[in-house]
């Protein structure tokens, strides 16, 4: 079969819900196959609510990298605006840490929203036939490896010495741990850290969730996937040129 051939639809099977969590990290095509007209919802609040409690579990575990990340930015802030009294971004502070968990349970599931509504808007580009459930199901299944960066992030709070990382940077599986926040243009570090382990394998992920519930080719399943990391990596482009 030509690699920009459609892929032959693969026949659902008749599993548990439960196995498609763990299916998803060596068998996503038959994931992305009996699921793409179920019920997204379930996998969004599951992955919701794993990644909320590892980020909480990681956050004790973590605290001083939060608090030298956050010390960075107020100095930042006091660079820009030197009048700006620093009883008030302190009080900022305090109230960033006291919704912190609140807005992890917020932005996971709204990011799924979105990933998955630019999925479907690009497969419409390569006229993949995905409908917006089933981008919404890929989407939820594929933040399924940022789980697993969350508890690899917790194990190695614990086996290290927290005090001595300058950043959350330090943490990621990518570029962005061998760059020094300090001395590195923060809009220009946000971009470098998409060059890592786990953002590229949910953007092969989505790749693949395109091709099997959009019944495209894996050429064009794997174009779409360089413009999703592409668009994924605008924002931070933004921010660079008003820096």
């Amino acid at each position: 079969m030509s690699p920009d051939e459609p892929r032959a639809e693969t026949r659902p099977q008749s599993v548990s819900l439960w196995e498609d969590y763990v299916d998803i990290f060596y068998a996503p095509s038959q994931v992305f196959a009996r699921r793409e007209s179920g019920n997204f919802w379930i996998p969004l609040l599951v992955v919701t609510v794993l990644f909320g409690l590892l980020w909480l579990a990681s956050a004790r575990v973590l605290g001083p990298v939060f608090d030298a990340e956050w010390d960075r930015q107020l100095r930042r802030m006091m660079e820009r605006n030197p009048q700006t009294p620093v009883e008030q971004l302190e009080a900022g502070r305090a109230m960033v840490q006291r919704f912190q968990a609140l807005s992890v349970l917020f932005i996971v599931p709204v990011t799924i929203f979105l990933v998955g509504f630019v999925l479907w808007g690009v497969g419409k580009i390569f006229e993949a036939q995905q409908t917006v459930r089933s981008a919404l199901v890929v989407a939820a299944f594929a933040y399924m490896p940022r789980v697993v960066e969350r508890a690899l992030v917790m194990v190695e709070g614990i086996f290290r010495d927290v005090s001595a990382i300058d950043g959350q940077n330090r943490l990621t599986w990518g570029v962005g741990r061998f760059l020094d926040p300090d001395t590195i243009a923060p809009t220009l570090l946000a971009v470098l850290m998409r060059i890592d382990l786990f953002t590229i394998w949910v953007t092969v992920l989505l790749a693949i969730g395109l091709a099997v519930t959009g019944k495209i080719g894996r050429q064009r399943a794997a174009i779409a996937g360089v413009l999703m990391w592409l668009i994924g990596a605008i924002p931070t482009f933004f921010a660079m040129l008003r820096a």
